[in-house]
């Protein structure tokens, strides 16, 4: 047990709602021993019966949907409606994988050139690393656990300092689940560079999955490098949001809203730059800025919020940077742009949301994930540019194209270098589907079946009968 602990921090009020103890690398080496230890165990118990243990948590997760959905606003200030939706998501994890840990098949096929046989199994690769944010504390973990279980490994998950509540429900619903002793431990600490040095060190852990900025993941690909960890990362986004002239402005819009809005625009997936086509720029522009200012700001609890505040002050800080810098080299704020100055935001991590016209190209917010409540407008006029300002990113996690032409947009989602596409919708995450991206985005995926193959290794036998 740690011997100290840190305060866990309402962005709505910036009161103290927890405290948790302190992991210390002591503590993250004690774990992975119980992890080790319940690993050979683990791995050899049926399928059907893991299967049946992640079936047990979907079941007790969303039986407890609103008390996990209150500890989600808590610590991470989204309104209440959107913690909810959190939670049935997270929950779907358990599900899918459950239904996916009796479908490890390996195959049996004859040599090409004869005489033998090529017999693959999958295997469970081990005791497994999982780091997860703070912006969806519980479906990130889920995301995680669930292909992980099923596939027979054990976990460490360490989730953020700033959401680590959630995690610990989570654990604590596993093992109601009949999750054994070891299965899932749950380090949450304020020192995550010693905690995860100490874990990735240890010879035993042979499995690093990390959601979060592509600077962490640079450096924990580094560390991960020392032992040849097998790893997937799921980093930083830049989404680009395209609507051409042909597209329903009323669908773009309201698609716009969710692909940017969801999660008061914290999240990798939100829509980070809008490519406009140059006749309906103007008209997609204040249609967006009506829907943003209809927007009810406030804490995730109360009656009808819609957005909430961000994670911390830091997070305000860049936002509010970024905006600033925009509107300095020409692009103008035609809703929002500023911190609220109502008393009733006094306290609180609050940005109103903003939509910026006539953003020029270069502009630093659409080099970076902006992370907060904010529509940057760009126009172009052909097809081609389109494509070419969108891909004109490291980044590659979604983007978004609205159309009306089947063809085109079959034709500029093919051609967008980004893991994921949302045509003509505004929502692409679904546990059923590979979620991951492209150049510094990430590397494997997470959901559908691929996402249990990140935890399973091939073994080849060759052999004759």
């Amino acid at each position: 047990m740690a011997a100290a602990t840190f305060d866990v921090v309402d962005p709505a009020t910036e009161e103290v709602v927890a405290s948790v103890d302190d992991a210390t690398p002591a503590d993250a080496r004690a774990a992975v021993d119980r992890a080790a230890a319940a690993f050979p165990g683990w791995s050899a118990t049926p399928p059907r019966e893991r299967a049946e243990v992640l079936r047990r948590a979907y079941e007790l997760l969303v039986a407890r949907a609103d008390d996990v959905a209150a500890t989600i606003v808590g610590e991470n200030g989204k309104p209440v409606a959107e913690a909810k939706g959190e939670v049935t998501y997270a929950a779907e994890f358990f599900r899918w994988f459950s239904e996916e840990a009796v479908r490890m098949a390996g195959s049996v096929v004859d040599a090409p050139g004869g005489g033998g046989k090529l017999l693959t199994l999958q295997q469970p690769v081990g005791v497994s690393l999982l780091i997860t944010p703070w912006n969806f504390p519980a479906a990130m973990l889920t995301r995680k656990i669930g292909p992980a279980l099923a596939a027979g490994c054990t976990v460490v998950a360490k989730p953020a300092e700033l959401t680590p509540l959630t995690a610990i429900l989570i654990g604590d619903v596993l093992r109601a689940a009949g999750a054994p002793d070891g299965v899932v431990e749950i380090v949450a600490t304020t020192d995550a560079a010693g905690v995860v040095e100490a874990i990735l060190d240890d010879a035993r852990v042979r499995k690093l999955s990390f959601t979060g900025s592509t600077e962490v993941g640079r450096l924990l690909l580094a560390q991960a490098a020392k032992r040849i960890v097998n790893c997937s990362m799921e980093l930083g986004g830049n989404a680009p949001f395209l609507v051409f002239a042909d597209a329903d402005l009323d669908a773009a819009v309201e698609g716009a809203m969710v692909a940017k809005m969801r999660n008061g625009g914290e999240a990798c997936t939100a829509a980070n730059r809008f490519y406009v086509e140059r006749p309906v720029a103007e008209e997609f522009g204040r249609r967006l800025a009506e829907k943003m200012k209809a927007l009810r700001m406030g804490p995730g609890l109360d009656d009808g919020v819609q957005l909430g505040p961000l994670v911390n002050t830091d997070a305000v800080e860049k936002v509010d940077e970024l905006v600033r810098g925009a509107v300095d080299a020409g692009a103008e704020a035609v809703v929002g742009g500023r911190r609220p100055s109502d008393e009733k935001y006094s306290a609180g991590f609050y940005y109103e949301p903003t939509v910026l016209l006539d953003v020029q190209p270069g502009s630093k917010i659409l080099e970076e994930e902006i992370f907060g409540p904010v529509a940057p407008v760009v126009t172009f006029d052909e097809e081609d540019e389109a494509v070419r300002l969108a891909n004109a990113t490291e980044y590659g996690l979604v983007s978004y194209v609205y159309t009306g032409d089947l063809a085109r947009g079959l034709r500029v989602s093919e051609g967008l270098d980004s893991g994921m596409v949302g045509l003509n919708r505004g929502l692409v995450s679904d546990p059923a589907a590979p979620f991951g991206g492209t150049k510094q985005s990430g590397i494997g995926r997470e959901g559908g079946h691929d996402g249990m193959l990140d935890y399973l290794e091939s073994k080849y036998i060759a052999v004759q009968w």
